[in-house]
């Protein structure tokens, strides 16, 4: 039976949120926690301390068989057979016009064997491309959403808090790779991936297990200051990290070369792949006449941009903001922005965005606005 736009789907972890106070909201047709307390409070405990998630909402899709990476080297703009065992990678699905259907991180499970990690939002949609980009391969595209719940733990407290409830070499873990482990005697993908700026775990268990693995992380991350996060940091934290959100700094409306994402796009891989000519055509246009051009953007009052509102510069628009929020981390109201390439400068005087008919003065940074220190 599918689900109804009136009846969002939950978590295995749903009961757990409400016996915490957070306040619910639905997301991609998700009931998700917002938050469950202070907003600044959580941010500020995932760049200082830690952070605990639930993420169970993304979309998994594990694709097996003896063609798996053909598959994915043709279903998806990056080189998949590149990527090792027990390694990850980012990558994007593009429509034949070279528009993004959705970011990705495929795991590399086995040798014949990867999980594609869709945004909640998109799941369905990547599931149906694959799926039919399957076609005349040797490989099987499986739906595998209602096998995984998801915990993160994000910030710089994570490893020694996930580290005190496994025996898995966390140590030995790079960014970017993934290890079946047990943690807090649960079965689990570990995985050093996130989406907040900080170092951390991504944890994928089975449902039936989220409760007991989340009890255990609360418990373990007392004394490091851990504290439960809702779906409100992890967008302030990631725009900080001048990390893209689908639907806002990516869309089907643009490529990976106008996102400055183009080094996504691996030309260079054997055969053909979906939207390579679109593609190849599109990273021309971007060497000879620049697309708009994604910055930061930090207030100089208080005022806080919003997704739509127009960059000005002299009475002109010259862009437009794609995700905007007050920055715990800075003190300021913060923004990222498509702005044309020639007003896209770190430090272009006179640039504003118009808020509700107002022009508020801004300054165009570099992206991120944000970077650990390693």
């Amino acid at each position: 039976m599918t689900d109804t736009p009136q009846t969002p789907r939950t978590t295995a972890l749903d009961a757990l949120h409400r016996s915490l106070g957070a306040t619910m909201t639905d997301f991609a047709g998700w009931d998700m926690p917002l938050r469950y307390g202070s907003e600044r409070d959580e941010h500020n405990a995932v760049r200082t301390k830690a952070g605990l998630f639930d993420l169970s909402h993304m979309g998994e899709i594990t694709v097996t068989g003896p063609q798996a990476a053909e598959l994915l080297a043709y279903a998806l703009v990056g080189n998949i057979a590149t990527v090792g065992v027990g390694r990850a990678r980012y990558t994007m699905i593009c429509q034949a016009d070279g528009g993004i259907l959705d970011d990705l991180i495929v795991y590399r499970l086995a040798e014949t064997e990867y999980m594609v990690v869709a945004n909640a939002g998109n799941a369905q949609i990547v599931l149906d491309a694959l799926t039919e980009r399957a076609e005349g391969f040797d490989a099987e595209v499986r739906d595998d959403r209602d096998a995984y719940a998801l915990l993160a733990v994000q910030g710089p407290h994570s490893p020694a808090i996930v580290k005190s409830v496994t025996d898995a070499d966390l140590d030995g873990l790079k960014y970017y790779a993934g290890l079946p482990g047990t943690v807090a005697g649960v079965e689990a993908l570990i995985a050093r991936t996130g989406y907040t700026g900080e170092d951390g775990f991504e944890l994928f268990v089975a449902p039936a297990d989220a409760e007991k693995l989340w009890q255990a992380l609360t418990e373990a991350g007392a004394a490091y200051g851990l504290i439960p996060c809702g779906l409100s940091c992890r967008d302030t934290l990631r725009l900080e990290a001048g990390m893209p959100l689908y639907g806002h700094e990516l869309t089907t409306g643009l490529t990976p070369f106008d996102a400055g994402l183009g080094r996504v796009v691996k030309f260079e891989k054997e055969g053909d792949f979906v939207g390579r000519e679109a593609l190849a055509a599109a990273a021309e246009r971007a060497e000879t006449a620049p697309p708009r051009k994604l910055v930061g953007l930090v207030a100089e009052g208080r005022r806080v941009p919003r997704a739509g509102m127009q960059v000005v510069r002299d009475g002109q628009v010259i862009g437009e903001v794609t995700s905007g929020a007050p920055s715990p981390t800075l003190g300021k109201p913060i923004a990222m922005a498509y702005v044309d390439a020639a007003h896209a400068g770190p430090g272009t005087p006179g640039v504003g965005v118009d808020i509700r008919g107002t022009h508020e003065p801004y300054e165009v940074v570099a992206l991120p606005f944000y970077k650990r220190q390693k």
